[in-house]
């Protein structure tokens, strides 16, 4: 008994260092992440394969010039464009969607504080700088209706505002949103738009997004994400997910922030996502990055047509990157304290 007496003593001095080691650690990787982020620049990209150069085209660009892009990987191992500043004339995908007649959809959610922070300057450079001189309608899906800011819009541009039930948990609300846009995409939407991407409120353009950007599906290359290797990639790795990626699976990391397509293949995607929500709801499961999993896991399985370099939406707290010449999309500080409550 005494034997055992003198040892809860050292048992509790034993945890105490192991917590206060753990929290040293946690230490030294805060004030050492900044420098860790910094050495990303050394891991290699891959390039595209000098074969697959000479035949890279688009519908909406014409012949691409991935060549004028060395540095960093222009296409993918399925043949689609990765598409990056340079590679692509601007101009020529102006007049191909003008030709086609196009109308371009964004949507947006402003639920909560996120409306009063973020909506009325995601709308002014958006008109800025989206898809400028083609019809677009912007989708503003809100709780509160009224409290959409008025913005001057251009000439064959809309803004239509279409009510949603505020979820609970913020994990819910971005989650939510997958089932929200397949009957968006169902309706008045899906009739007025040819192409549509989805966007998330906290980010604004910086340089023109244009026409470069459409196809039948368009994925994004995770800002953040982009150069880690892919054991390293933060898919979802619980088998009992559905948005479950197996080590050695998955091509790119995504990011939900920025996706887009046509009206059939979109509501494809967001009916695949909503499913396999509702299936790991039933399961008693979330997965990692919510929507995002999802998102990533149905890209493994349909490959995107199309891939749009972090320029297209870039976060300024990674700090410059040489490759990173014109970024169209700029993402905004991360105040998550006061914005999920």
């Amino acid at each position: 008994m005494a034997l055992k007496e003198g040892l809860r003593p050292r048992k509790r001095t034993f945890w105490r260092l192991i917590l206060l080691a753990l929290g040293l650690l946690g230490l030294l990787l805060l004030n050492w992440l900044p420098i860790l982020r910094h050495l990303e620049v050394f891991i290699p990209m891959g390039v595209c394969p000098s074969v697959t150069m000479l035949l890279m085209k688009d519908n909406f660009t014409g012949v691409l010039r991935p060549w004028a892009r060395p540095e960093v990987p222009t296409c993918t191992s399925w043949g689609a464009p990765i598409i990056w500043d340079g590679t692509f004339d601007p101009d020529i995908a102006q007049r191909e969607a003008r030709r086609q007649n196009l109308t371009i959809g964004l949507t947006v959610f402003a639920v909560g504080r996120y409306l009063e922070k973020y909506l009325a300057r995601f709308l002014e450079s958006a008109e800025e700088h989206f898809m400028v001189g083609q019809r677009v309608v912007y989708y503003v899906f809100t709780e509160r209706p009224a409290a959409v800011p008025r913005v001057a819009l251009g000439p064959g541009r809309q803004l239509r505002v279409q009510y949603v039930v505020r979820e609970r948990r913020w994990q819910d609300v971005s989650m939510a949103r997958m089932r929200t846009l397949h009957e968006a995409l169902g309706g008045r939407l899906g009739r007025e738009a040819h192409f549509v991407f989805c966007m998330d409120v906290d980010q604004h353009f910086s340089s023109a997004f244009g026409p470069e950007a459409l196809a039948e599906s368009v994925a994004q290359l995770h800002a953040w994400h982009y150069r880690w290797p892919r054991w390293l990639l933060p898919f979802e790795r619980d088998s009992r997910s559905a948005a479950a990626v197996a080590q050695g699976e998955g091509d790119f990391y995504y990011h939900a922030a920025l996706f887009g397509g046509s009206v059939a293949e979109l509501r494809g995607l967001t009916a695949h996502c909503a499913r396999a929500q509702q299936q790991d709801r039933e399961r008693g499961l979330e997965a990692l990055w919510h929507d995002e999993s999802h998102l990533n896991k149905y890209f493994w399985l349909h490959k995107p047509a199309k891939v749009l370099s972090p320029e297209f939406c870039w976060s300024p707290e990674i700090g410059p990157r040489p490759e990173i010449r014109r970024p169209r999309l700029l993402s905004a500080p991360k105040e998550y304290a006061i914005l999920r409550d």
